[in-house]
This record gives C-alpha cells, structure tokens and sequence, in this order.
C-alpha cells in the first residue's frame, strides 16, 4: 500500500484530528528507526501510521484493538508483517514481537504520546524546542507518564537502542514533520 492510500484510508476512519496527529508521529518516529536500523522506510512508516486506523471502533475495548485494524487492514492487502506489527503493539494480545518492526511499533507509539505531551509542557509549546534533556528529565518526572508506557518506551533496549538514543531519534522525527 502507498502512503497516500494510507492516509486517506485512516483519515476516512479517524475522527479525531489528534489521532491523526499521534498516527503521524508514530509514522515519523518509525521512518526514523527504520533509517537508523538500515530496515524498509516505507513499510515501518505504514506500519506506525496505520496502527490505531481501528481506534474509533475499538474505543473502550482493549480487547478489540489491533485485531479490528488488522482485519480491516488485510481486506486492504496490506503486508503481513505490518499486520503482524499491529496486533502486536497491544500488550493486551499477548503476540510475540519477534521482528524489529514489531519491537519498534510497541515503543513508538507510546514515545509519540510522550512527545506532545512534552511539548505541551514547554513554555513556548513548540515542538522544535524540545531537546533531549527536556525529554528524559520529564519521562524520569515521577507521574509525567504512566508505568505501561514508561516500559514500552524503554523496551526500545530491546531493539539494541539505549532510551536516551530513541529520544534523540523520536524528536529528530517529530521535528520533522
């Protein structure tokens, strides 16, 4: 799937302009991995762009995530691994990350949220002032994130990449867009 069908398809799915906005960066922050890691751009950026395209039917129904948007998304014809991919970033499946893309996915949605979160934090709200410091002091900031996302953001060891380096490649990302 290209990446503009991509986005038609979530945009035609997702209400929320935040959504959207999270789906974006998650896409970014996967591009960058996937640069960084010498890996497929393009799949990584579709998979971190359509990872929640289920959300506003699964809403309240942890259960339901990921599958909904896999299903929806092989009647697309999307590629197995990113399918893979997807229903693997909720822990609530208990599906094996066996893949890079998979590892990756798991804590770059997370590590999204806490990039708005972090700019919202900023006196001047900007995303291009966000810096590495700014970032680890505030995932260290007791109550700044929850404990799940906390370790899904540090589970980025598990792909080889020490957190302050994913930080400094998820704002990088962010920036970008």
């Amino acid at each position: 799937m290209e990446r503009e069908q991509a986005l038609e398809e979530l945009k035609g799915r997702l209400k929320s302009e935040n959504l959207i906005r999270h789906s974006l960066a998650v896409e970014a922050i996967m591009r960058e991995l996937a640069f960084y890691f010498k890996e497929d751009i393009d799949k990584w950026g579709i998979a971190g762009l359509l990872h929640d395209i289920d959300y506003d039917k699964t809403a309240g129904d942890p259960a339901k995530h990921g599958l909904v948007g896999a299903e929806i998304l092989e009647t697309l014809d999307v590629e197995s691994s990113i399918v893979y991919a997807i229903k693997a970033h909720n822990d609530y499946h208990k599906i094996e990350r066996k893949r890079k893309i998979d590892k990756a996915l798991y804590c770059a949605s997370p590590m999204a949220v806490v990039m708005s979160a972090c700019t919202a934090a900023l006196p001047s709200k900007k995303v291009e002032d966000l810096t590495v410091e700014f970032v680890m002091e505030k995932i260290n900031e007791e109550g700044f994130i929850n404990d799940t996302e906390l370790k899904q953001i540090k589970s980025c060891e598990n792909l080889g990449i020490a957190l302050e380096e994913f930080v400094k490649l998820s704002i990088k990302a962010v920036q970008s867009i």
